[in-house]
């Protein structure tokens, strides 16, 4: 089995691929040990010192480091994935799923055509861009012309997420929809 690692935009986070399917549907993000017990391969990837957050999409997992070098935790996390792979056991336990990204939305019961188009926009032009550096961006809500999204994998925590976020987002969603004033990460 050959796994590509590629960087993020956020230098704390490493894109690994495996050259296979990480999550049929959607996306699961573990900001800790504890809440990867329902993951098999997230467990297995937070047993090494050093790990802090794990993103699967799907067809890759991201890696977050709060200290160690790459050089140091990469080996690990590649002999970590591979093992799991072989292993044959599941990504996610049978009583977890991926996140929906319909868990705490809001939004003004007027606003359902502008916030229709929105999710369109981040569906088809922004997540899978973002998806390519390792992260996703989903829907939150929308109140007052602002634009609630939630950054997950590479892109929490990311220098340039900010710069994505009001150059790129914001411009990409005020142009097709005028009601659109502001963006924020939630």
């Amino acid at each position: 089995m050959f796994i590509q690692t590629e960087t993020t935009p956020n230098p704390a986070t490493l894109k690994f691929l495996p050259g296979k399917v990480v999550l049929e549907s959607g996306t699961a993000e573990f900001l800790g040990a504890d809440a990867a017990q329902n993951s098999p391969l997230a467990s297995r990837i937070f047993s090494i010192p050093g790990v802090a957050g794990v993103f699967f999409g799907y067809d890759f997992v991201t890696v977050t480091k709060d200290g160690p070098e790459w050089h140091h935790l990469k080996p690990a996390i590649l002999g970590a994935i591979m093992e799991h792979f072989m292993s044959g056991q599941p990504v996610m336990g049978a009583s977890s799923r991926g996140d929906s990204d319909l868990d705490g939305e809001f939004f003004d019961a007027g606003d359902e055509t502008i916030v229709a188009t929105i999710k369109e926009l981040l569906e088809t032009r922004v997540r899978p861009a973002v998806a390519q550096d390792g992260g996703d961006i989903t829907f939150r809500g929308f109140k007052d012309g602002k634009v609630f999204l939630n950054m997950k994998g590479a892109c929490a925590g990311c220098p340039s997420s900010t710069a994505t976020l009001k150059h790129g987002v914001q411009n990409l969603l005020r142009h097709f929809v005028p009601e659109v004033q502001e963006v924020e990460a939630v």
